[in-house]
């Protein structure tokens, strides 16, 4: 009944409804279980193992639902039901988010392969439909699903158990390490049974990681309380959330069987907890009798954890909070209607006139903190707004059963962040030795590697692949390799990509630095050269073959050995640009003065001969002609080749694996081979001249050491061309310095040095005088021969 004056906690009187108490009766609240509070609103369980649309049409029938009705315990998810009973409250969360939330804890410890295991009943066979597909969308495969059947006689409960004795079998002893439980308290107690008499058909049950909704239950019956229990040693359930009232724990501890005057239950629970007997009446003296008395003294915190708990449990606490949101209505109700709904005498409203419906519209909108500090209220489904725990149950040998929070599973919580685990809080059943287990088809393909599936099998049954060339996987169990950016190259285990290394040729390497020390030795040398020729520039050996072009080819040689700088270091537009335009025009110019030098030789002997017309080209004007005419078809070669495809700073990654090769595309490579050829082509005419001429009677006679040079030259590029093709990086520059160095080094030295020996070191033979006594003697000699 409901007092006005009363504070708000002690308004209710509360009167028990049809009583199904659980044998852990504190599963459920001990003073609560299916009751009717007043004639306003009904708290109570969902009924287990009856038919819904049955019982809904008998309660409809007799009137029964014209009340509010909270229900705890199973979530009603039918929508017949919500037609039927509109003004249902229900004070557990949906339990569609426990089977993402599994789905969630599967990933978070990479469980990829596990078993389901549901009650035989049609719940469970719509719960499977749903599931399973929701397992296949987030990449997890169910092994196999076993029914367990519903708790009934034990003989028919043992043919079963024959009939399916394969399933159990595998279930036992086979993968998975894992198995996702779908059933409420009754499946508990079968699959008890089932385990206790697995040895006794030759089954060795193993260490496994149970995972069960809020409907499983780790309470057993009072025959079971000495049964081993260290099967579900680690097992995670996930709970309906629940906390510690004020004064709960004291009460528990004080409860006796003598304060419960005629309730029944009391007196049955502690004579089935502590195999006693209260006296009762003398119909059960004889049967008591083979019992010891029961004191009342006995203390509930003696019993094992799988019998009796003394913490609330969600059920209860669900329970709890029911009855307090109806007292917060009921409360509400009266002070809003206090304020101007009075009798006629003045008198406050008879609560006996209230109706149902004006206690919806305040349980619908209430909100208030409980004495746990917890905040209830409900969603526009009638639902109640709340989570789930994720709970680690710890089964010890003396029969204590420890239920440890490790987690929470929000489902209003921002995406990706519903489920918290705290993963070091978990223990697992001693047979994983605290490492987390596995649980998957095969075992993982690690870096390197990526999955290939199966033919026949379940997707999450895979070969392992190494990745192909150039590819990676860096994580476990990929579904592909990955190609590296183009700028990374994956590393020896092919598990990450590098950033490449830039390949150059630097000043600051050894061989960089190898080939700038020989440029500048061979230009010193060649600097040497020209001053000395400077200072005996009136010399008869200097004046022989014209002087002038002497200078032109040792200017042009030293800038021959100059344009190797612009080969080392990186590339640049201006330096790509010069450096083979460079290249080919100076040494052009280097080609055409020995052409010239070689020609003038041949003219000015054939210039000798008394009436020859040859004279008139002996001088200058031709050698310089020759010159400036060769050289101007090679810089006409460079201005097309300028204009059409010019070099350009170049990144090429893919010639060399793990390097960025920085080089000047050379734009156009036939133009290159252009220059190439011309220069080859300038080569080849020089060496023939300077061949034939090479006996003919001079003092200071240069054919001979031309063709000596050209020999050289041509020897140089004809190798430089396939060796140049298979280098690559800064090696095919290195190439190309080197040819440069050589080529350039062999026209100097066959050409100028028989000239500097005379210079130098025999000044005598560097005289007219001396040049016409040699003279004499090979005409002397040719006409005696």
């Amino acid at each position: 009944m409901m007092n006005p004056q009363a504070p708000p906690s002690k308004r209710l009187s509360i009167h028990d409804d049809t009583i199904m108490w659980p044998i852990r009766f504190n599963q459920h609240n001990p003073f609560l279980c299916a009751m009717r509070i007043a004639n306003w609103a009904t708290v109570g369980p969902r009924r287990k193992g009856s038919s819904l649309a049955a019982m809904i049409a008998s309660r409809v029938q007799k009137g029964r639902f014209q009340t509010r009705r909270l229900t705890y315990g199973s979530f009603w998810p039918e929508q017949s039901v919500k037609l039927l009973l509109p003004l249902l409250y229900q004070m557990v969360p949906n339990e569609a988010h426990q089977q993402m939330g599994a789905v969630w804890l599967l990933q978070h410890f990479g469980w990829t392969w596990v078993g389901l295991a549901a009650v035989d009943d049609d719940k469970a066979d719509r719960f499977l439909q749903a599931m399973v597909p929701i397992l296949s969308q987030n990449g997890i495969c169910h092994a196999l699903i076993v029914r367990i059947p519903k708790w009934n006689y034990v003989d028919e409960m043992i043919d079963y158990a024959f009939q399916h004795l394969e399933s159990y079998i595998t279930l036992f002893e086979r993968k998975p390490s894992v198995f996702f439980i779908y059933g409420e308290h009754p499946c508990f107690q079968v699959l008890i049974t089932m385990l206790f008499v697995a040895p006794l058909m030759g089954i060795s049950p193993v260490g496994k990681v149970w995972i069960a909704t809020s409907h499983w239950d780790f309470a057993a019956h009072s025959i079971q309380k000495n049964w081993d229990m260290q099967t579900f040693h680690g097992s995670i359930s996930f709970t309906v959330h629940s906390n510690q009232p004020l004064g709960f724990q004291r009460f528990i501890q004080m409860l006796r069987p003598s304060w419960a005057k005629g309730d029944g239950f009391i007196q049955d629970f502690w004579e089935q907890a502590f195999d006693c007997s209260l006296t009762v009446s003398e119909g059960r003296e004889k049967e008591e009798d083979k019992k010891k008395t029961c004191t009342g003294e006995e203390k509930l915190e003696s019993l094992p954890g799988i019998l009796f708990e003394m913490k609330m449990t969600g059920h209860s606490y669900s329970v709890y909070n029911a009855v307090y949101a109806v007292a917060h209505a009921l409360n509400a109700l009266y002070e809003s209607s206090s304020r101007w709904r009075r009798t006629a005498g003045g008198e406050k409203l008879l609560f006996q006139n209230v109706q149902p419906w004006q206690v919806h519209l305040f349980l619908s909108n209430i909100l208030f903190n409980n004495t746990a500090g917890d905040t209830v209220h409900f969603d526009d489904n009638g639902e109640l707004v709340a989570g789930f725990d994720v709970t680690n149950w710890l089964m010890f040998p003396n029969g204590s059963v420890v239920r440890v929070k490790v987690g929470r599973l929000e489902p209003q919580a921002p995406p990706g962040k519903e489920l918290t685990i705290y993963e070091d809080q978990i223990i697992w059943h001693p047979v994983f030795n605290q490492v987390l287990p596995a649980s998957v088809c095969n075992d993982h393909c690690y870096p390197g590697y990526s999955r290939k599936k199966r033919e026949g099998e379940k997707f999450c049954c895979y070969d392992c692949a190494p990745c192909a060339e150039g590819m990676i996987s860096s994580q476990k169990d990929m579904d592909a390799c990955i190609k590296c950016p183009e700028d990374e190259y994956p590393n020896k285990y092919q598990t990450q990509c590098i950033l490449k290394v830039l390949n150059y040729l630097s000043y600051k390497e050894n061989l960089g630095i190898i080939l700038v020390v020989l440029a500048i030795y061979f230009s010193l040398v060649t600097v040497l050269v020209l001053g000395t020729f400077v200072k005996h520039n009136n010399t008869p050996i200097v004046k022989a073959n014209n002087r002038t072009l002497t200078y032109i080819l040792l200017l042009s040689l030293l800038l021959c050995f100059l344009c190797s700088f612009l080969f080392i270091g990186q590339p640049e537009k201006i330096l790509c640009l010069l450096r083979q335009m460079t290249f080919g025009i100076v040494f052009a110019v280097a080609l055409s003065s020995v052409l010239a030098k070689t020609i003038t030789v041949v003219l000015a002997f054939m210039a000798t001969k008394p009436g020859s017309s040859m004279r008139k080209w002996v001088g200058k004007g031709l050698a310089n002609a020759i010159v400036f005419s060769c050289s101007f078809i090679q810089v006409a070669i460079c201005i097309f080749w300028l204009t059409t495809s010019p070099p350009f700073p170049d990144r090429n990654m893919s010639s060399l694996n793990g390097e960025i090769i920085l080089e000047c595309n050379e734009g156009s490579a036939v133009m290159f081979y252009c220059v190439l050829a011309y220069m080859g082509f300038l080569a080849i005419v020089s060496f023939f001249v300077a061949f034939l001429a090479r006996k003919l009677p001079d003092s200071f006679n240069e054919a001979k050491f031309i063709t000596f040079s050209m020999v050289v030259f041509c020897s140089v590029w004809l190798s430089f061309v396939p060796t140049y093709l298979s280098t690559k990086g800064k090696y095919m520059v290195a190439v190309e310095i080197f040819s440069i160095l050589c080529s350039s080094a062999g026209l100097l030295g066959c050409i100028f040095s028989p000239k500097c020996y005379i210079i130098v070191w025999r000044p005598e033979l560097n005289n007219r005088e001396q040049l016409m006594s040699r003279n004499r003697e090979r005409k002397e000699g040719r006409s005696s021969s």
